[in-house]
């Protein structure tokens, strides 16, 4: 070929644009972004996985309040104000303080060998599941008391110096109070969350946004010191959970206690 046709051919060959390499599949710096992002959304759909799983344990089994009552409580400053919580009452038989005022209603509990929402009223008490919650009860501002012996048929009262507690009865229901301390007795063969609800149904009471046992009125529902927005019946008995029921108003601040006893 003549040079000079030789060199026109070069020309034309060098001012073509150069394609871009060829990657293979699942090489070069093309796959490796996708492989990252893929390591990415598995890592972010595993901390999901966990984070549902810590919430749904904490549920089964019925500690740390936060997780069970996350979307349901709002701040205390939602009620405006609010009137003073009394001074605690003296120690009871089981150190958590008395309550004050008349009882609510009287004590009721299954008959032996029945149960209430699955809940059993056995001759023993049940060891397996054993926690505590306290409520507290007011009405028109004023205290009332949840009674001793909610949840034993048949209640049978011994004295102490700190009041009387009842001790032995013909059945034991899986949730159940002591002591006028206003302390619910969470003692079950199984392992699960029970409810406000539950308790007012052992105790054979209605309990509703409308009515707390034999009085109506607008119920307003605190939890930990929080507002309840939901129903009160789905309350959790959670432990060491402190509830506050309050029908009518004024309405009164939450009252805490630091002291279990070992509860």
């Amino acid at each position: 070929m003549p040079s000079g046709k030789r060199a026109r051919q070069q020309r034309r060959q060098a001012a073509k644009p150069t394609p871009p390499p060829v990657r293979s599949k699942g090489g070069g710096t093309g796959s490796g972004v996708r492989v990252s992002r893929r390591a990415l959304t598995t890592a972010a759909a595993a901390l999901v996985v966990l984070v549902a799983l810590g919430i749904g344990l904490g549920l089964a089994f019925g500690g740390g309040g936060s997780n069970a009552s996350s979307g349901h409580v709002a701040p205390l400053s939602t009620l405006g104000k609010l009137a003073p919580a009394p001074a605690l009452g003296p120690p009871g038989p089981e150190t958590p303080p008395l309550e004050g005022g008349a009882d609510l209603a009287p004590a009721g509990a299954p008959s032996p060998g029945t149960s209430v929402d699955g809940i059993a009223c056995q001759q023993s008490e049940q060891t397996l599941f054993h926690i505590h919650a306290r409520l507290t009860v007011f009405v028109e501002g004023k205290p009332k008391r949840v009674p001793a012996g909610v949840g034993i048929a048949d209640p049978h009262s011994v004295a102490t110096p700190q009041g009387p507690f009842v001790a032995s009865g013909s059945c034991f229901a899986w949730l159940h109070t002591h002591a006028a301390d206003g302390i619910v007795h969470i003692e079950s063969p199984v392992q699960r969350t029970y409810t406000l609800g539950n308790f007012f149904d052992v105790w054979g009471q209605p309990l509703s946004r409308t009515r707390v046992g034999p009085v109506r009125g607008h119920v307003t529902a605190l939890f930990d010191g929080q507002v309840w927005r939901g129903d009160p019946r789905a309350i959790p008995l959670q432990a060491h959970a402190q509830i506050q029921l309050e029908v009518g108003r004024p309405l009164v601040a939450p009252v805490q206690i630091a002291n279990w006893g070992g509860l």
